[in-house]
């Protein structure tokens, strides 16, 4: 069930910025009087699932549920339609248009996707607000994970910097950043009542970035243990564990926070686990089954029941302004990972992956305001991958049309028609390679 949310997610996601990025290029052809023969939803290789003809243009849905086009006269496109190139250019064709005119049908698409990002942002931070837990009010510190102990942070720890950037949020994956993105060399902790700096190890960044890696986080907030709920069918509740009790040890070792539990049970999978218990009057023992996945069907209490998280709400125009610092940010951070992958300090291998992992990156019970953030962000990859100077994207296209207005000069048919299938063929390898990946991911 949760395969089947995370790919009607992805294709929902997809569907809206593909349609809204198809119809950046449809509106000002049409503004320019160039005729639009189709418009799709998703691709449509000798079938289509709808269709209806309006106008000029053919409206219709395709059966291979990802990405969509318009086909719009006198233009060399993925359809490669030789035969309509051959013939004399007519009034109503892309090709007889003044340059500037293509240069702003092409640039239409990706001109979109951005504006969208921006506006699903700000609709975020409008709708939802930015609710936080301050790094002053993480009173009981971080709990740390593996990649957080090759840091050299320790339970308990607080993080007050980052290569010089103050984290004054409990945020982790701003770290992270601070580290990949602008490679940053120290963090500034407080132990103890102390303060102390960090170095950052040399190979941090790639192990970060290290596909098996992706999800996992430096540190996250420690929380002290305490059950919300006991799942009927699961482990704990055949061995006589309710809500109103609590764990304080594990075979011998002492649980006093969450992470600490989930730590101790996962060398016991498949395994019993003993543990001892306070209830309101006494303290006794359970000897409890762990399922494969190093779990006891238990529901741990929100760490909102031990800190305070500050929530912020904003008007209409702080929103906007906020929404577009953070589209104009991810994409900042994205032609610096971009860069980093040309030098080779970042690996493309562990960074690429095709629809299976963009769809992994949804929430499986549906988050609204995940969904949107995700949707957001995929907005502004997809303004920043079609911009990229490569012939059969946006972007190639541009590249040639900048090149006629500065010199004058018009490529031919003929060579824009070769340089668009070589551009298809490294955009098929891609995808190809990208599946590849992720097969060899799952298995």
């Amino acid at each position: 069930m949760d395969k089947v949310s995370l790919a009607l997610q992805l294709i929902l996601s997809l569907s809206i910025l593909v349609v809204l990025h198809e119809m950046g290029h449809y509106l000002p052809a049409k503004w320019f009087k160039t005729r639009v023969e189709k418009f799709y939803l998703f691709f449509d290789p000798y079938f289509s699932l709808f269709k209806k003809q309006i106008g000029d243009t053919e409206w219709g849905i395709g059966w291979v549920p990802f990405g969509g086009y318009v086909k719009i006269s006198g233009m060399i496109d993925e359809s490669m339609d030789k035969e309509q190139m051959k013939q004399p250019p007519q009034p109503w064709e892309f090709r007889s248009k003044k340059a500037w005119q293509r240069l702003i049908i092409m640039i239409g698409g990706v001109t979109v996707n951005f504006i969208l990002g921006i506006l699903i942002f700000a609709g975020i931070i409008f709708y939802w607000g930015e609710s936080y837990i301050k790094t002053a009010d993480a009173k009981f510190g971080l709990a740390v994970d593996s990649l957080g102990m090759e840091l050299g942070l320790q339970d308990g720890d607080r993080v007050i910097s980052a290569g010089g950037v103050a984290i004054e949020k409990f945020n982790p994956r701003l770290v992270s950043k601070e580290i990949i993105i602008n490679e940053a060399k120290e963090i500034v902790i407080e132990r103890d009542g102390k303060e102390m700096t960090l170095p950052v190890p040399a190979d941090l960044s790639a192990k970060i970035t290290k596909y098996d890696n992706k999800g996992k986080e430096l540190y996250y907030l420690r929380v002290p243990f305490g059950i919300d709920e006991v799942d009927t069918s699961g482990t704990a509740a055949k061995s006589g564990i309710t809500k109103d009790m609590n764990i304080i040890n594990v075979n011998g070792n002492n649980v006093e926070y969450q992470h600490e539990l989930r730590k101790l049970l996962i060398p016991l999978r498949n395994g019993i686990a003993k543990m001892t218990l306070t209830t309101a009057k006494d303290t006794i023992e359970k000897y409890v089954a762990v399922s494969h996945k190093a779990t006891i069907g238990i529901k741990m209490q929100a760490a909102e029941m031990f800190i305070t998280p500050s929530t912020e709400k904003f008007g209409l125009m702080t929103s906007f302004s906020k929404g577009a610092s953070r589209a104009v940010n991810f994409l900042g951070d994205q032609l610096k990972a971009f860069g980093q992958i040309f030098s080779g300090k970042m690996k493309a291998t562990e960074s690429l992956g095709s629809v299976f992992s963009m769809a992994a990156m949804f929430d499986p019970e549906w988050d609204w305001a995940i969904f949107w953030a995700m949707t957001g962000s995929l907005s502004i990859l997809l303004a920043f991958f079609n911009l990229l100077p490569i012939p059969a994207l946006d972007g190639g296209y541009v590249v040639f049309l900048i090149w006629e207005v500065i010199t004058g000069k018009v490529p031919s048919d003929k060579f824009m028609e070769v340089v668009n299938y070589i551009g298809f063929i490294l955009l098929m390898c891609l995808m190809v390679f990208a599946l590849g990946l992720d097969i060899l991911r799952w298995f």
